[in-house]
């Protein structure tokens, strides 16, 4: 059950490449992402539904997952049946392979009933663009012809179709060789370098919005794939909830910056151009994985 990430080693393609936009003049403003961030007005922010966040507790700490429930609806509502039927308290971290993935789920030996969700499902590997407004980026992608953002997501599309990207912190559900093999039931998250080669080929599910660094420093397992290979070296999980059930003094007020907004451009416009004094060749443009998708605790 846990080898079903296994075989995923494909290759992108490349695609047509953007124009290059031109470097801001020498006299606009310099402002640190600090800065663009703090004079962010209210209405560029999102509180996150509780409804779509995992609370998932670790014997080091708790890691926060938003679920993306615009692009895999189908993978957002088992996921949450999942959460309500408690089916990963007892769970464990199973692997953790350098520069990959960490991925957990439940041992086979040690069954738990699924509540109203199901063992698999239908793909969720795209969905039509039509419908999506992506925030685009101007420069060349390899695996897409077009990349940008859109609900709080790095995202892809080919014209007809779009996905999410696998970028880090991004977090998917783990599937067998058949497309509909898949059910949430067990997930990993990128803690490497973007496995943009996954996309299209497995259902991308939400992102970690808080407590990465408890997933990132998870030592790395010493079997094939860097699976564990003995129970002593799992982590357990304590609990896996739906913030929509916990006690209200247990959630966490998460915002992300709405990527439609005026202040999420110039976010990306400051990293595709580093105006900071240190850079002396500012490149002008950015790679999709490499713009920050900012998260604070709100009021």
């Amino acid at each position: 059950m846990f080898a079903r990430l296994a075989g995923l080693v494909g290759l992108g393609v490349l695609a047509a490449c953007a124009s290059s936009a031109a470097s801001p003049g020498p006299d606009q403003p310099v402002r640190s992402l600090a800065e663009i961030l703090e004079q962010a007005p209210a209405s560029d922010w999102r509180t996150v539904d509780q409804n779509n966040l995992l609370y998932m507790q670790l014997p080091a700490g708790r890691v926060i997952i938003e679920l993306a429930a615009d692009y895999t609806p189908l993978h957002t509502a088992n996921i949450q049946a999942l959460a309500r039927a408690h089916y990963w308290d007892g769970a464990a971290i199973m692997r953790s392979q350098e520069n990959y993935v960490v991925q957990w789920g439940r041992d086979e030996a040690d069954p738990r009933p699924m509540g109203d969700g199901q063992a698999t499902l239908a793909a969720e590997f795209d969905q039509p663009r039509a419908g999506f407004e992506i925030t685009r980026l101007p420069d060349p992608d390899s695996y897409a012809r077009e990349v940008g953002f859109a609900h709080g997501f790095p995202v892809a599309s080919n014209g007809a179709r779009t996905w999410m990207a696998h970028c880090y912190g991004m977090v998917g559900a783990g599937r067998g060789d058949t497309a509909e093999s898949g059910s949430g039931a067990e997930l990993y998250v990128v803690i490497g370098h973007a496995p943009r080669h996954l996309d299209r080929n497995i259902a991308t599910v939400g992102r970690v919005l808080q407590g990465m660094e408890l997933l990132s420093v998870m030592p790395r397992g010493t079997g094939p794939l860097g699976f564990y290979e003995t129970p002593a070296e799992r982590t357990t999980i304590s609990s896996v909830r739906l913030g929509s059930e916990l006690p209200a003094n247990e959630r966490v007020n998460l915002e992300t910056l709405r990527t439609d907004s005026e202040t999420f451009r110039a976010v990306i416009d400051s990293r595709r151009f580093r105006r900071e004094s240190w850079f002396l060749d500012p490149v002008g443009r950015i790679n999709l994985c490499n713009v920050p998708l900012p998260v604070r605790v709100g009021g």
